[in-house]
């Protein structure tokens, strides 16, 4: 007798307010359960929010494998893309995008909607916004850590290398070795690519200064994800030592992923990492239940089956 291949979750655009601000994006809810958690995937540089929903091959997708694990996942175009991109022509710094990004959130999925907060994974410069956004916590959008892949501190690439609105730099560097991506992964692709906003473009220039400030203030986990081709920071011991010594967060951790390049999430390792992510995110629920003193009983999302 054939087995029954159950329906994937549903993803599906969505628009997102942020104080008159339209921020689009994408969507997956888990279809017979209270979400356990929010995710909220925010894209690197020139790319958008479909970068985390790879249809290359099945599988490969964090908005559907999220929800099939019991979480709402939210992948948002950042400000300056996507439905935003004609309201911010140029773009946001990243103050304007940490305002807007956490405005948006705090207005979406409401009460036990949420589960038990936000839990932010980004790629390359959306890296920066999380970070930004973690360093920023308020009761109107908690968070409970924060996972970022293709993010250093310390460039490892000459300036003139470094890619710009005009097409200029190392682009190549995005992808490393092509044996790490289906066929046609770069093909597909191609539809997620957007113009960087020029802000954005010209302020990425400063992170390696921006950075200390900035990660003193995170206090939520942290975990730093470098692919084995990453091309664009430096992810020595040296290097490590300097991402990891600026951190207030009371867990912080630096691992490397196999067969990949800086875009993890549109190659074959994609859905290693997004289920390395996730764990990642479950070992953050699990020490915040520990934390919490005396006999607890089950919240209605803890409780509730994923099927």
């Amino acid at each position: 007798m054939a087995r029954s291949i159950p329906d994937q979750p549903e993803v599906r655009p969505v628009t997102l307010d942020a104080d008159g601000t339209p921020l689009s994006g994408l969507l997956a809810v888990p279809e017979r359960s209270v979400p356990r958690a929010v995710v909220v995937a925010l894209h690197g540089g020139g790319m958008s929010a479909g970068y985390f929903d790879s249809r290359a091959r099945p599988g490969l997708s964090l908005l559907r494998l999220g929800a099939e694990l019991g979480f709402t996942v939210l992948s948002l175009d950042r400000p300056g893309y996507g439905a935003s991109a004609d309201r911010l022509p140029e773009g946001l710094d990243l103050a304007g995008q940490t305002q807007t990004v956490r405005s948006a959130l705090a207005g979406f999925a409401p009460g036990e909607a949420r589960g038990a907060g936000f839990f932010l994974v980004a790629h390359s410069s959306g890296g920066r916004l999380a970070l930004s956004a973690a360093g920023e916590e308020s009761g109107d959008v908690p968070l409970i850590g924060v996972d970022i892949s293709g993010l250093g501190s310390r460039f490892a690439v000459e300036r003139r290398e470094l890619p710009s609105r005009d097409g200029r730099g190392a682009w190549r560097k995005h992808w490393g070795a092509l044996r790490f991506y289906p066929p046609d992964a770069l093909v597909t692709s191609g539809g997620l690519v957007r113009p960087v906003p020029s802000r954005e473009a010209g302020e990425g220039l400063l992170w390696p200064r921006m950075y200390p400030a900035i990660a003193a203030r995170v206090r939520v986990p942290v975990r730093f994800t470098f692919a084995e081709q990453e091309q664009w920071w430096r992810h020595d011991e040296e290097a490590v030592r300097e991402l990891l010594a600026p951190l207030a967060a009371p867990r912080a951790e630096v691992v490397r992923q196999l067969d990949a390049g800086h875009n993890i999430s549109l190659g074959w390792a994609a859905r290693t990492y997004h289920l390395r992510a996730l764990a990642f995110l479950e070992e953050c629920l699990l020490a915040r239940d520990a934390a919490i003193p005396g006999p607890r009983t089950a919240s209605a999302a803890q409780a509730t089956p994923v099927r």
